[in-house]
């Protein structure tokens, strides 16, 4: 790879691999040298319709032509229209949109405080889980559940209580001996933990819990929402609704979109002035979303995630079966994690050198979001270069 041009005026806040990717097509992008590469990352799970989907690109620059941005002081009607789709599907009732899931977990995480001040409750709590992330404001850094991303950002915010992932006896043992507890926030896939499911039946427990206490029940699907899994959210997959649903990510296809949908509970929690955006819900932004939702159903993505992701788990558990160092496969849909014994970060840069684009997260988890118009063929194509480094990676000393 040949090392492009430095940086230099631009904050050193990323660990970049040596090449900058010049255009993409489909699951496929090329660097400014020309080299190809499968892409497995999907812009960190954000480019759902791949690379230069022609209605996307078509939709864009029909909007970009008319209004790109007006201002929340004015109706805009792709607002509604979009928030009218999210609702049909998730059964919610509201949105607001922003740009950005740390912006959704931010105003989620205002409206479970004001829900608790409403309530009388001067210093209202919301339960939280080990291994979580929800963004690096302060608020949201706070409530992840990362100590090694908020070290050296103390004070943190407080009014969080945090419990282990997928222990529904913790969350009521919680509820115990916490009286100013308003809700409960987490991922039902949690992304940067390590691509960790959130059991159906733990789901159904903190519904129940939520229900029975009055509280929010707060689902962060950043990344694991949009299809991504093989229901339009996460969470339907147990069968149940939240109260407020953080999106962002896939929803605009590369576009920054972000949303937060609401339910009857939290419909009015907010009023004007409470909470608002300079850019979310602009129209570009909103014409980008409502395509991206709407190729999702006509280009039947939701089901391909589905086939897709569980062929290409299949084929890694057979390749990966008994290898000493591999610890597990899991996720859901098109949301994958590979857990190695070791810390692998190395891998990234060995992939990208076989053609490959995927990350390393929670130290020891390789993880596979591509988009959601992914083939069996190219999921055959990731084990074919993936499997190679992996069996190599775990055989090396540590």
């Amino acid at each position: 790879m040949t090392q492009p041009a430095a940086m230099p005026h631009v904050m050193n806040t990323y660990g970049r691999l040596p090449f900058a990717l010049s255009h993409g097509r489909g699951s496929r992008v090329w660097d400014t040298d020309g080299r190809e590469y499968l892409d497995a990352l999907g812009g960190i799970a954000v480019n759902t319709l791949g690379h230069a989907h022609p209605a996307l690109v078509a939709a864009i620059a029909d909007q970009a032509g008319k209004l790109i941005h007006s201002s929340n002081y004015y109706q805009v009607p792709l607002q509604e229209t979009l928030a009218a789709m999210l609702c049909e599907r998730s059964g919610l009732a509201a949105a607001f949109f922003c740009s950005t899931g740390l912006e959704a977990n931010e105003a989620a995480i205002k409206i479970a405080r004001k829900y608790g001040h409403d309530k009388g409750i001067e210093r209202p709590e919301i339960i939280v889980c080990e291994r979580a992330f929800h963004g690096r404001s302060l608020a949201t850094l706070s409530a992840t559940g990362n100590p090694k991303i908020q070290a050296g950002f103390g004070p943190l915010v407080e009014g969080f209580v945090r419990v282990p992932f997928n222990d529904g006896a913790a969350v009521r043992e919680i509820a115990k001996t916490h009286r100013n507890v308003v809700a409960v926030m987490l991922e039902p896939v949690q992304g940067e933990g390590g691509i960790n499911p959130a059991r159906n039946d733990y789901l159904r427990e903190l519904r129940a819990v939520c229900d029975e206490q009055g509280w929010l029940l707060m689902l962060d699907e950043v990344q694991c929402g949009i299809a991504r899994t093989g229901k339009w959210f996460a969470y339907q997959w147990a069968g149940i609704q939240p109260d407020v649903m953080s999106l962002a990510k896939g929803l605009g296809s590369g576009v920054p979109v972000g949303a937060l949908v609401v339910g009857e509970r939290a419909k009015d929690v907010f009023g004007p002035g409470n909470h608002g955006t300079t850019f979310g819900g602009n129209p570009l932004a909103m014409r980008a979303a409502v395509t991206t939702l709407e190729l999702i159903e006509s280009e039947g993505l939701m089901k391909n995630a589905d086939v897709v992701g569980e062929h290409l788990r299949g084929a890694l558990r057979r390749e990966l079966e008994g290898v000493d160092g591999v610890v597990d496969i899991r996720g859901e849909g098109l949301m994958i994690g590979v857990e190695l014994a070791k810390p692998c970060g190395v891998i990234l840069t060995r992939a990208a050198e076989a053609g490959l684009l995927l990350s390393v997260t929670a130290d020891t988890v390789i993880r596979l979001v591509p988009p959601l118009i992914f083939t069996a063929a190219e999921a055959d194509e990731v084990v074919a270069k993936l499997v190679p480094l992996i069996k190599a990676f775990v055989a090396e000393s540590a």
